[in-house]
């Protein structure tokens, strides 16, 4: 029974580094990137293209990643990370050039992967398998709220600082707050593993729910269907505040934008109070439904705040069970053992797919306007809904 006890620091701790984490090194970009393009010379488009490459670079860097968790143990890796996230922001703030911020950029995507979502589900299957599904439905109601703080707090911050002092706060908080956490959490899966070993043998493994036959095509099914989520996912989550904007909200959009991270935390609290029968596929096939609505309402709906409302929440609804199954998916259909391997794999496949979304939506909203944009978005959410639906029939 202690097994399914939940680790209820440790969920608590992981969240405040993933607010804060996901706060500063993405959700911030779109608020900060118009003044960036500013001070070197260039559109917001190049800008954008950047930040695609440094996803793409982090994406090929993941599967090292994700070795590195099960060889080192995630909290070890979370601790590096925090640092080289620290060390990345610091950098940026004093880039004199594209060139040099460019550099920067790529360093500080690849920080992400050892910090985010990805390195925490990872940790919490390494602490505790058994109670990992519900760990990871805790974590990410509580890193919900990622987007509805940093948003406002940013256009708040530019408001009266630069982006260079921004950075270099937002290096701060990475290094003075989820550095010590990560540590301590590094701490407590080492005691964990190592009271395992003297107590009990090797920790018992969660098997999976595909027979091994089926493993490669599951795989391969799952890593798309998840990936084109993250591409639609990508593309709306920087451009939400432009987006809205550029349908005539103004200054509602931020306010608009900021329902996003509340329908998110909503839709986990829903799923942890009565979706408790429902396999993580079912609730992967659900978000990919909402997420595909979701466009498709703001643009019927346009220019009306209430359309940008209901497009903030459903997204928020959809986006909210996809990061639960981004994590649970692997470990309901093949098990504990190599998960970090597995997460590893997914993420690569996930930011490999998403990396030019940013800059390409910035180019579609450039170039071919709102309307097709968003009749694309819906387009890739209808995708998503029939690779797990491909699933389900294996």
């Amino acid at each position: 029974m202690s097994d399914l006890r939940l680790p209820v620091a440790a969920v608590i701790l992981l969240g405040i580094t993933q607010i804060i984490g996901y706060g500063t090194l993405y959700y911030s970009f779109s608020i900060l990137a118009p003044a960036i393009a500013r001070d070197f010379g260039h559109s917001t488009e190049w800008i954008f293209a950047l930040l695609s490459c440094a996803l793409l670079a982090g994406g090929l860097a993941a599967p090292w990643i994700g070795k590195a968790f099960d060889l080192f143990g995630a909290g070890k890796v979370m601790c590096f990370g925090s640092v080289v996230a620290s060390l990345a922001l610091i950098i940026c703030s004093l880039s004199s050039g594209m060139g040099s911020f460019a550099v920067c950029l790529l360093m500080l995507e690849v920080a992400a992967n050892l910090v985010q979502y990805g390195a925490a589900f990872a940790l919490l299957v390494q602490l505790q398998p058994a109670a990992a599904t519900r760990s990871i439905t805790y974590l990410t109601l509580i890193a919900g709220f990622a987007s509805t703080l940093f948003w406002p707090f940013t256009s708040a911050l530019h408001s009266w600082m630069t982006w260079q002092e921004i950075y270099r706060l937002f290096a701060v908080l990475n290094f003075a707050i989820c550095f010590p956490a990560h540590l301590w959490l590094a701490g407590q899966l080492s005691r964990s593993r190592r009271q395992q070993n003297i107590s009990a043998g090797p920790r018992a493994e969660i098997p999976g729910l595909l027979a091994p036959d089926r493993r490669r095509q599951g795989f391969l099914l799952m890593a798309f269907a998840l990936s084109t989520q993250a591409l639609l996912s990508s593309a709306i989550l920087v451009h939400m505040v432009p987006l809205l904007t550029a349908l005539g909200l103004g200054g509602i959009a931020v306010i608009a934008g900021s329902l996003f991270g509340p329908s998110q935390v909503a839709s986990r609290l829903i799923n942890m109070l009565f979706g408790r029968d429902l396999s993580p596929l079912a609730l992967a096939i659900i978000s990919a439904v909402l997420m595909a609505i979701a466009p498709v309402a703001l643009l019927l709906g346009a220019p009306s705040i209430a359309s940008a409302m209901l497009f903030a929440c459903v997204f928020g609804f959809g986006n909210g069970l996809y990061s639960i199954t981004a994590g649970t998916l692997p470990l309901h259909l093949f098990g504990s053992a190599g998960y970090g391997v597995l997460q590893g794999k997914v993420i690569s496949a996930r930011l490999v797919s998403s990396a030019f979304a940013p800059f390409a939506l910035a180019f579609l909203l450039a170039n071919a306007g709102t309307t097709i944009s968003l009749l694309l978005l819906g387009f890739l959410g209808l995708i998503s809904i029939g690779a797990f639906l491909a699933i389900d029939r294996r």
